[in-house]
């Protein structure tokens, strides 16, 4: 028994440990991400991403033809919308407000969805903390881009919506077979716009780099990585460890953007995280299918 409970913890701790080293990889390629968008736009630098999400994952999550009916594919032609729009408007946000705000705003989307169904006072009392701190990172000194704000919160929801329709979608195409189709929904979506706004004399090899570490970094390592990780933890745990996201973001913009932080706004980032993760946390376990946990990846 004792040689049992140990393995098990071993699992968590490597599943664990692995996902904050995803955490890292998104976060470190959302600001890699920054650094590009003033150079080539946010259209080409999400274009570019799912390229890269398509060449690493297509090969090994294809979907068969013959089990692409209507019913199965319309929650992932749905998904690739919600993609679309989730990493644009994200991105672009990003180029406006800073990663660390950015990231934060963004958070509410799926901490919303996990607050709405409850009827807890704690949970309404981490709802409004959320709330107080995003009005504290964007309404009290009247100076933040309000239309990077509204990008942030249409992000927000988009990844609301990405949730769900990734739940719907793991119930028709097993696996990362629905997300390979949303992949390509979002990629021909985003065409057009990066075509039109593609200027060549923008690129040297230096933001081709920076381009294919976006996408590695932000899309096809930590979807690899998500079947390891949800195997070897619960998805409470993936939900706390996520919760800290913004912090992690913070860090990066921080690091690699040189972005400023005010003390109010690093009381207000931690109060979202700290909010967000006390209601995860107390949340009580509810058995769900397997296919259902990759709804939480985060973007």
């Amino acid at each position: 028994m004792k040689d049992e409970a140990a393995a098990a913890r071993g699992r968590t701790t490597a599943g664990a440990a692995t996902q904050l080293g995803t955490e890292v990889s998104i976060n470190l390629g959302s600001a890699l991400a920054g650094l590009v968008i003033p150079v080539v736009g946010a259209f080409v630098v999400v274009a570019a991403r799912q390229l890269v999400m398509a060449a690493v994952v297509l090969p090994f999550y294809r979907p068969k033809r013959a089990e692409l009916t209507w019913a199965r594919l319309w929650p992932a032609l749905a998904l690739g919308v919600a993609l679309a729009v989730m990493n644009v408007s994200f991105y672009q946000s990003v180029h406006l407000l800073g990663l660390g705000i950015a990231a934060t705003i963004e958070f509410l989307g799926p901490l919303t969805l996990a607050l709405v169904a409850s009827r807890r006072l704690l949970d309404v009392v981490c709802a409004v903390a959320a709330g107080i701190g995003v009005v504290m990172l964007t309404g009290l000194d009247g100076t933040i881009d309000g239309w990077g704000v509204l990008l942030a919160l249409t992000a927000a929801a988009a990844w609301a919506a990405y949730i769900v329709l990734t739940r719907r979608v793991a119930v028709g195409l097993p696996g990362l077979e629905g997300l390979s189709v949303a992949g390509i929904v979002s990629l021909v979506l985003l065409l057009p716009f990066a075509i039109a706004t593609f200027d060549a004399g923008a690129f040297d090899w230096g933001v081709v780099a920076l381009l294919v570490g976006v996408g590695i970094l932000s899309s096809a390592l930590p979807y690899s990585l998500d079947t390891f990780i949800l195997r070897r933890i619960t998805p409470r745990l993936y939900a706390i460890i996520t919760a800290f996201g913004p912090v992690v973001a913070a860090v990066f913009g921080w690091l690699i953007l040189s972005e400023q932080f005010t003390v109010l706004e690093v009381i207000a980032i931690a109060l979202v995280c700290v909010a967000a993760g006390t209601a995860i946390a107390t949340q009580r376990d509810r058995p769900r299918p397997p296919l259902e946990r990759v709804a939480e990846i985060t973007p």
